[in-house]
């Protein structure tokens, strides 16, 4: 009984434990004050992508393009290869607008979710709260609005960046193929939804 209840308490411990204490991760000092994402940060280049997004039980193929405008402004744009917009957001800050949007597009949950990824997706210089190390990767704890973030960077590329909540991973955002700052292929993956966007360089 005793060896039973102590099985029970580890496994209800462990169940609780923080996204950090599940994966080993070892606390080290934090050193990087920079930017941590740098695959949207030239205001001089217009990143056109190839996209993909299947998005419960339907999927949506186009292009992809985002402009930054200025410290913490980019424009979103998603149309198909014939130039039809299917959304249009700007962020701004913590601002966000919804320029235009296809009518199947327009539903609150959706728009949410494609906020919350888009967001992650463009933030350049999130706050660090803690810093770890994990194989031979630098991780950098962090929070975008409401929920906490991980960035993964080896030798000091960023690799991937999940999102988590109650110590779970939520979404995972994965670049590839990077070339002098450039993901020219980026994955948005959630574990919770059916939800998958990928995006190709042209």
């Amino acid at each position: 009984m005793r060896i039973f209840l102590s099985s029970l308490l580890a496994l209800f411990l462990t169940g609780c434990a923080s996204y950090p204490n599940k994966n080993g991760f070892q606390s080290v000092e934090t050193l990087q004050e920079t930017s941590l994402n740098p695959y949207f940060a030239n205001d001089s280049t217009d990143y056109v992508y190839k996209a993909n997004i299947e998005a419960f039980g339907k999927t949506f193929g186009g292009l992809f393009i985002v402009k930054k405008l200025g410290t913490n402004h980019h424009r979103t744009v998603f149309t198909t290869e014939i130039g039809n917009t299917l959304f249009d957001f700007t962020f701004q800050e913590d601002d966000f607008k919804i320029n235009r949007i296809l009518k199947e597009m327009d539903r609150k949950l959706l728009i949410n979710i494609l906020k919350k990824d888009f967001k992650t997706l463009l933030e350049e210089s999130p706050q660090i709260l803690q810093t770890f190390k994990h194989n031979d990767d630098i991780v950098y704890g962090a929070k975008i609005g409401s929920k906490k973030h991980y960035f993964y960077l080896d030798h000091a590329v960023l690799q991937k960046i999940i999102r988590t909540g109650g110590g779970k991973e939520k979404v995972a955002f994965l670049f590839s193929k990077i070339e002098k700052n450039y993901a020219n292929k980026i994955q948005i993956v959630h574990n919770t939804i059916p939800l998958t966007i990928t995006l190709s360089g042209i």
